[in-house]
């Protein structure tokens, strides 16, 4: 094939294949210019971030419910006025999401750069993408337009190139994103268009350290020593520049708390302080805490146990003491070796006769020795697969409660290991698939599925019916048809004896059991927040008590919720819904 090729044209060809290659798995970095720039192939417009006020001056009209809905607009819109043949092919989605932390000056946010690589299958008509970012639980977003120039054709082997996007800068510390990128052009149908991912912004101790920050704080140097009765114990301070200047400490022990406020005196010491715990019982284990006397402090524990010294003031002074003194100490000793040889006597019978019953001692001695070492604290493990949670809700309440089904899918994402699924956290699919089969599809992936029940759910045909002929527009038929779709599988499972367990009714404080909808009485119903619980019961299969043990869950009882930050919002929407839906 290469004889009939003269020797510098293959020396050329060479060079092309080399420089191609070499670009597949470059880089490429938005620049900043216009979107007439892009339109007139200029020179340096490759790869161009597009701003909102570029588009409203370029194109004339108004471009917010792109930057603030983030709805994928066609291509035609940027790129078809002079050319509309580059916007009618497809491009397949994006490959390969990445997700990098930069430095940022201000230390209560954080800054994220996105990359990716394009995928080979339509490559040479893509034209650009369309990147957006949306935090769980909330309703901000942030979207950035890129767009390459007409005249770029690119090949396959530029599916290994990276593309970055522009810092998302003031992203809050600790805090779940998503973000998906979208390949432009996107016509009909729409399929496998776009490639999202979930990532959580750095901690402020990750991205500040520790000593910065003052919710993360906590004493790290603990010593602890007795000094006769009392246990002296000296920790570090806060630094200065945190502003802390109370600290607690709280001890358990034998059936009692004992707390103790601490204002140490900075003139003395600044860096360290000691203090005493008095008044503790002898031999008896105590677990203590120490933090900062400032919200949602994080606690420091260690464990204390007051020793019998050897040495005892009794002891020392045994030749003074009157005689009748030593008869009674004799007297109680006897007394001790007498109760103790009648015990070992009797347990001797006991087991003798569970040999005759051919029960092995020792196998009951363990099981009751495991049954008092059961943990009283449910602990998940981090390996095992979260189930997956489908929440249904109305709309019809308005704004108040649809923040409150937000929050409390926060709630249940974030601290009680659920792996939440919700209409307003998957935008796109809707979009792509529609209400009915967005909501079908997850009602067979999902391992629950749960409705919450409000006075806007639970309304008849015929109101509906009036709603839609007064175009209120506050009607939302979906929710019913996916209400009776639910019932239907319900009593199909209960005709077939199937378990009920996949499926659970929920009602807030402003709404009443009779806005639970009839057809779905026949599952389990939970009244939030009251019964968080119970719920967390039902999605991880934890039995709460059992014989001989209470297992508690920490910080998900009702009134030890609202002490997390997410629980505090949960609490806060749930007031304002109550005052305004029962207004």
């Amino acid at each position: 094939m290469m004889q009939g090729i003269r020797p510098g044209l293959a020396s050329v060809l060479l060079v092309s294949v080399f420089l191609g290659i070499q670009a597949s798995g470059t880089t490429f970095r938005p620049h900043n210019c216009t979107l007439r720039c892009v339109q007139q192939e200029t020179p340096g417009c490759e790869y161009c971030r597009i701003s909102k006020e570029d588009v409203q001056r370029t194109l004339g009209f108004s471009s917010a419910g792109l930057f603030t809905g983030c709805v994928p607009w066609p291509c035609s819109s940027f790129l078809g006025q002079q050319t509309p043949e580059v916007c009618q092919h497809y491009v397949n989605a994006p490959e390969n999401i990445t997700i990098e932390f930069v430095d940022n000056p201000n230390p209560k946010y954080d800054t994220a750069v996105v990359s990716w690589s394009p995928s080979k299958y339509g490559i040479a008509f893509l034209r650009g993408f369309q990147v957006t970012l949306q935090t769980l639980g909330g309703t901000k977003t942030f979207c950035q337009l890129f767009l390459l120039q007409n005249n770029l054709s690119l090949s396959a082997a530029h599916s290994q190139s990276v593309y970055y996007s522009d810092p998302f800068s003031e992203l809050s510390l600790g805090t779940q994103y998503a973000v998906t990128v979208i390949a432009i052009p996107v016509p009909e149908p729409w399929d496998k268009f776009y490639d999202s991912k979930q990532f959580t912004t750095r901690t402020c101790p990750e991205k500040n350290g520790l000593e910065n920050c003052k919710s993360d704080w906590y004493p790290r140097y603990i010593e602890v020593h007795q000094d006769n009765q009392d246990i002296v114990v000296t920790f570090n301070l806060a630094p200065v520049n945190l502003g802390i200047r109370r600290y607690f400490s709280a001890c358990f022990g034998g059936g009692v708390r004992r707390d103790k406020s601490i204002q140490p005196d900075f003139r003395v010491n600044s860096t360290h302080h000691t203090y005493r715990l008095p008044d503790l019982h002898k031999g008896t284990n105590y677990t203590c805490e120490i933090a900062a006397d400032v919200v949602d402090a994080v606690r420091k524990t260690f464990f204390v146990q007051v020793q019998h010294h050897s040495e005892e003031p009794w002891a020392l002074h045994n030749k003074g003491l009157p005689l009748a003194v030593i008869l009674c100490v004799s007297v109680l000793i006897a007394t001790c070796l007498t109760a103790i040889s009648i015990t070992l006597c009797q347990k001797k019978r006991l087991k003798k006769k569970a040999v005759k019953m051919e029960i092995p001692q020792e196998r009951t001695e363990e099981y009751y020795d495991k049954l008092l070492d059961e943990p009283h604290c449910v602990t998940l493990n981090s390996s095992a697969r979260p189930p997956r949670l489908l929440i249904c809700y109305s709309s019809n309440d308005g704004p108040v409660h649809i923040k409150v089904v937000l929050q409390q899918a926060t709630f249940l994402q974030r601290h009680m290991a659920t792996q939440v699924h919700l209409d307003l956290w998957d935008a796109l699919s809707i979009m792509e698939e529609g209400d009915l089969g967005w909501y079908c599809r997850m009602m067979k992936e999902s391992d629950f599925v749960m409705v919450i029940c409000s006075r806007g759910l639970n309304q008849n045909p015929q109101r509906w019916r009036n709603q839609e002929e007064d175009d209120s527009g506050d009607s939302n038929p979906t929710i019913l048809a996916i209400t009776a779709l639910i019932g239907e599988e319900i009593y199909r499972a209960k005709a077939l004896q199937q378990d009920l367990s996949k499926y659970m009714t929920a009602t807030f404080e402003y709404s009443k059991e009779s806005d639970i909808p009839s057809i779905l009485n026949l599952v389990s119903s939970y009244a939030l927040p009251r019964d968080l619980p119970l719920l967390f019961s039902h999605l991880h299969r934890v039995a709460l008590q059992r014989p001989g043990a209470f297992l508690q869950v920490e910080n998900i009882s009702e009134n030890n919720y609202s002490r997390l930050p997410a629980g505090a919002a949960l609490s806060m929407a749930i007031q304002e819904a109550k005052s305004l839906i029962t207004a």
